[in-house]
């Protein structure tokens, strides 16, 4: 039985999330590049379902409309770009099971891998934790995109990928660089690198928003 990994654990936690069976979070995060015989698509199939019910519910009591207008903005909410980016935002790209073939072609940061592995992981939440905890989770996680900013901007992190991907280059490698202070209080230094394009840097109180300040920087500087 796969067994999650202690910083995976930690994570998962520190997100939100309840877990209760280790081998079903395992599950959720593992990609079918890996040897294991499980993956995460049963569950991304459960969380999309999940996920879509949450969502609309919230739209029919906090949003005025006809059906259209309500079906259109929630195909915004649930879309893969949506889940990516709240997948970008909590750090799933460092807890994704992958062959290295895969990691080695970026799809630790695909917006179709992210997306899908995101709705496992609430796939995994309605199983350990039961639908309302995971949709008072949904609506803490999609906070900002259902305060209406869901398709007004892309995250950093996604911006960069899409560019790199367009304009055929590799996809961007992000490495810790420095980490100092103390637990409570440290700051990391993340660099990301466009192979034969440049790179750039930033600091921050996490080492998922040095990432994303680093992407951030890299367009500003590049883009």
């Amino acid at each position: 039985m796969t067994q999650l990994e202690g910083s995976t654990l930690k994570w998962l936690k520190k997100s939100g999330f309840s877990v209760k069976d280790d081998a079903r979070w395992a599950e959720a995060l593992t990609h079918g590049s890996t040897d294991e015989k499980i993956d995460y698509q049963r569950l991304e199939f459960l969380g999309d379902r999940v996920l879509g019910l949450t969502i609309a519910d919230w739209l029919f009591h906090e949003m005025d409309g006809a059906e259209g207008a309500l079906a259109q903005r929630l195909n915004v909410l649930v879309s893969k770009g949506a889940c990516a980016d709240v997948a970008l935002k909590i750090g799933v790209s460092d807890h994704i099971r992958l062959g290295k073939q895969a990691r080695d072609d970026g799809a630790a940061m695909s917006s179709n891998v992210l997306g899908d592995v995101m709705e496992a992981l609430l796939g995994a939440s309605f199983l350990d934790a039961g639908f309302d905890a995971t949709q008072k989770l949904i609506q803490q996680m999609w906070a900002e995109q259902l305060g209406g900013t869901a398709g007004k901007s892309k995250h950093p992190k996604s911006a960069l990928q899409e560019w790199a991907a367009g304009n055929k280059r590799r996809p961007p490698e992000y490495r810790m660089v420095d980490r100092s202070g103390p637990d409570h209080k440290a700051s990391f230094t993340v660099r990301v690198t466009v192979h034969n394009v440049g790179d750039a840097e930033a600091t921050a109180s996490s080492k998922q928003e040095a990432e994303t300040a680093a992407a951030k920087n890299f367009m500003e500087k590049f883009g």
